[in-house]
């Protein structure tokens, strides 16, 4: 089995954009969302903004143990600590690169162009993971913006859902433009946006990229 692919068969989205992956025998969550269970498997979690449907603090709880590490847009540094206490938080802005440990990400400005949901000047990130020689992108709430379509990875996860993110087509717009060799669509289906998003992404999507869905309705 290729690296791509066991780095694919590992990442669940199990609602929105709650992204749960594993490499090299460490759990990473991006913006963690109505997880029941208590796994209290996480050695990382990395959050992209505060809106509801990316910082849970009860699905934070279930999956954070002694050594979790969270990682968060510096504006976010106060509510993260008062859901998690003492637990190591690392503040980080957009346009970096941060290591902690195996942990090694960059951080992408995610925002919106014509909507004040997301705005630029809030600091909230997308990440791209590296992670041996493939890279990993986790856009966050973004639009099809310069600062994403400069995104190089082998792995993206979109939003599609439109309303909070971009249209289906503004997806496929900017996917076509990143070309990566897998897009996963999330965002859609839930919380916004309509199940058939997905689909729709997916028939505007190059041939050169593989759509993968992993969101379950």
């Amino acid at each position: 089995m290729t690296d791509i692919q066991k780095l694919l068969d590992s990442i669940t989205v199990n609602t929105q954009s709650s992204v749960r992956f594993e490499w090299d025998g460490e759990v990473y969550y991006v913006d963690p969302f109505q997880i029941t269970d208590e796994t209290h498997d996480a050695v990382f979690v990395l959050l992209t903004h505060d809106h509801f449907d990316h910082f849970d603090p009860e699905s934070l709880m279930n999956i954070m143990n002694e050594y979790t590490l969270f990682v968060c847009p510096a504006p976010m540094e106060g509510k993260v600590k008062a859901v998690v206490g003492d637990h190591d938080i690392l503040p980080v802005v957009p346009n970096e690169f941060y290591e902690d440990g195996p942990m090694e990400v960059d951080t992408i400005p995610s925002y919106n162009i014509d909507k004040d949901f997301h705005p630029e000047d809030a600091g909230w990130c997308g990440y791209v993971f590296h992670l041996g020689d493939l890279r990993l992108y986790v856009a966050g709430d973004t639009d099809d913006t310069d600062d994403a379509r400069d995104v190089s990875a082998d792995i993206a996860l979109i939003p599609v859902g439109g309303t909070y993110t971009m249209t289906p087509e503004e997806a496929a717009d900017l996917t076509n433009e990143m070309a990566p060799e897998i897009v996963i669509p999330t965002h859609y289906g839930s919380v916004v946006g309509n199940q058939t998003d997905g689909e729709t992404f997916a028939k505007l999507v190059d041939e050169g990229t593989r759509v993968v869905f992993k969101l379950n309705f």
